[in-house]
């Protein structure tokens, strides 16, 4: 097989510079699609799907993209080799340029394809072992800093430099937070456990051969490029799809490439054609228009704007007219006196 990416330092360290997190119930297809018309260079994520899903399920379905949205990783939640290999060489022959494996929640605790798997480094290694003789492509790992008691750095340095050398993997993706498996909620893992990037920062220092991606907390672009003196690349998750439009900036930011002048409204209208489209085929509209109420926030009328397609979106008679009235009730923000009051 030719590799579409190699899996090498120099390759991953451009390439992840800055990634959009894998996040479940959020960066399906038509997230994905729609975020990549703010930016060209991001490396998009899918939500994470198990194997048993892809391998017994609407396989089709669960890999399904657009072309548009490459530069393109799948994630997987398993934790048997052979289940993973299998699901990788699918994720290469339908294009995806990376797989990568890990779930911070812990949702899927019990089947063994969550944060647990830190507990077992060794199983761990040897699924990116089978994963990487499998196929060509990138394969990669996204771990916590540690889960319940192993909350130490050289916990953690175990866990890395024992998958590293089991399987030759030299990509981590590490959220700055350990996850604590009992008593909280995958929501209150998110925010609870408090960030540790000093001790991202030291993986990165101790193992200059690995590319080391940090994730956790990160709100700007700013942010961005003080992680990036320490790190290899960032990934952001909540804070890109609460306020999307922050990737506008980011090729120009964080790539060097020349600024794109779209406007919020121009992004829209560009992705109006892929709704229509999609809504032809039989997707419902809110499918699609939830991944786009945050494209106006902290805008003058994005409340708006917001509210509008809340409320009527769902409505039999919705269609795409229905965008295009959610802009003008923005555009007509200034008419309306309770958000005049709540601005006061």
């Amino acid at each position: 097989m030719t590799a579409l990416f190699p899996n090498s330092l120099t390759t991953s360290t451009d390439s992840h510079r800055f990634c959009i997190a894998p996040m479940m119930d959020v960066t399906d297809r038509h997230c994905r699609y729609f975020l990549r018309l703010l930016s060209k260079k991001a490396l998009l994520y899918t939500e994470m799907v198990t194997t048993g899903a892809l391998l017994r399920g609407e396989t089709a379905r669960f890999l399904q993209h657009d072309p548009s949205e490459h530069p393109l990783a799948l994630q997987l939640g398993g934790s048997n080799p052979e289940e993973l290999a299998r699901c990788s060489r699918l994720a290469e022959a339908a294009g995806y340029v990376e797989v990568n494996v890990g779930c911070p929640s812990d949702r899927v605790q019990n089947n063994k394809i969550g944060a647990c798997l830190m507990a077992e480094p060794e199983l761990v290694g040897d699924c990116i072992a089978a994963m990487r003789a499998a196929t060509s492509i990138r394969v990669t790992v996204k771990c916590r800093t540690g889960i319940d008691d192993m909350d130490s750095y050289d916990e953690l340095a175990a866990f890395i430099n024992t998958v590293a050398s089991r399987s030759g993997c030299s990509i981590f993706i590490i959220h700055a937070r350990i996850a604590l498996l009992q008593g909280l909620s995958p929501k209150e893992n998110r925010e609870v456990p408090p960030l540790n990037y000093p001790r991202v920062y030291q993986i990165k220092k101790d193992n200059p051969q690995l590319a080391i991606i940090i994730n956790g907390g990160i709100r700007t672009l700013a942010e961005c490029k003080t992680h990036l003196t320490h790190v290899d690349g960032v990934m952001l998750g909540r804070e890109a799809y609460q306020n999307p439009f922050l990737l506008h900036d980011v090729d120009k930011e964080l790539f060097g490439l020349p600024a794109a002048d779209a406007t919020r409204a121009q992004i829209l209208e560009q992705l109006f054609p892929y709704i229509e489209t999609q809504f032809r085929d039989g997707v419902a509209l809110h499918h699609m228009t939830r991944h786009i109420l945050g494209l106006f926030h902290g805008q003058a009328g994005g409340k708006r704007f917001r509210r509008y397609l809340s409320e009527n979106i769902h409505k039999p008679e919705a269609s795409l007219h229905t965008l295009y009235e959610a802009l003008d009730h923005m555009a007509n923000h200034n008419t309306d006196d309770q958000e005049l009051i709540s601005a006061c």
